[in-house]
């Protein structure tokens, strides 16, 4: 055996070897954010997550137990707003830190206040909340979404982050047998979601952030659709316009691998 084929076989060893080992590689994931995230009305809840409802079948579970990550810290919480995970999520990001998925913005618009004014009151007091919503949307949210991405980045300086937004309410048109809001109310309330989700995607691009939009992967899902990847009113009222375990499965579970 020649000293030059030696040196060659010994070579393409080590090329293999280096790039298995990168292969092997496992991300570090941290999933922060909402009820949107934690998983609140897809079932299957963590009994220690106590009122944050986490769940088995929210996204962030899902992609772990398909992907096998070396570390796995899920703190989303129902009910957050940016404060509480500038406050209470950012913990467990440091430096090894790979990937990051949130989901925030909607409480502090106080958008589950706005559906129960939609789903109680007349078209004309539900698009005033709306229009208050979008007002604080469009002049607010943007600083405070600034302000978590900043945090975010500042604790995980290598990871790739990955901000979801939110899908529309209601299929347009909507079906005869829709009952329940207008179809005033139905369009006001999806023209405000794709306002919120304007706001958090030109935020996230502008720190560098992926923006993984939902809505077209709940296109033909949404509330009235007959194939609905959302809860309507139900009991617990808790889990009310959420996505189910399909709405997470189908709905945001892509939506973070085309962006992880």
């Amino acid at each position: 055996m020649s000293a030059v084929f030696v040196l060659v076989s010994a070579l393409v060893v080590g090329l293999l070897g280096t790039a298995g080992t990168a292969q092997a590689a496992a991300p570090a994931y941290v999933a922060l954010g909402d009820s949107y995230s934690s998983g609140n009305g897809a079932g299957s809840y963590i009994s220690s997550s106590g009122d944050c409802h986490r769940s088995n079948n929210a996204y962030p579970a899902r992609w772990a137990a398909a992907n096998s990550p070396s570390s796995f810290a899920f703190v989303a919480c129902s009910g957050a707003v940016t404060t509480d995970v500038i406050n209470n999520q950012l913990g467990s990001l440091n430096s090894s830190t790979t990937l990051v998925s949130i989901t925030i913005g909607g409480n502090d618009a106080g958008f589950a206040d706005a559906m129960t004014t939609c789903v109680t009151g007349s078209d004309s007091t539900c698009l005033n909340r709306l229009s208050t919503a979008r007002t604080y949307i469009n002049n607010t949210l943007p600083g405070r979404l600034d302000a978590v991405y900043r945090a975010v980045r500042s604790r995980a300086p290598n990871a790739r982050v990955v901000v979801l937004g939110y899908p529309h309410m209601y299929i347009e048109p909507a079906p005869w047998y829709c009952v329940g809001l207008s179809n005033t109310k139905r369009a006001a309330i999806n023209d405000t979601s794709d306002a919120l989700n304007s706001v958090i995607a030109a935020r996230a691009a502008a720190h560098g952030f992926r923006f993984g939009d939902v809505r077209p992967t709940f296109d033909g899902h949404e509330l009235c659709s007959g194939d609905d990847y959302l809860h309507d009113v139900r009991v617990p009222v808790w889990e009310s316009y959420h996505p189910t375990s399909l709405g997470h499965a189908n709905g945001y579970l892509p939506a973070l691998n085309a962006n992880d």
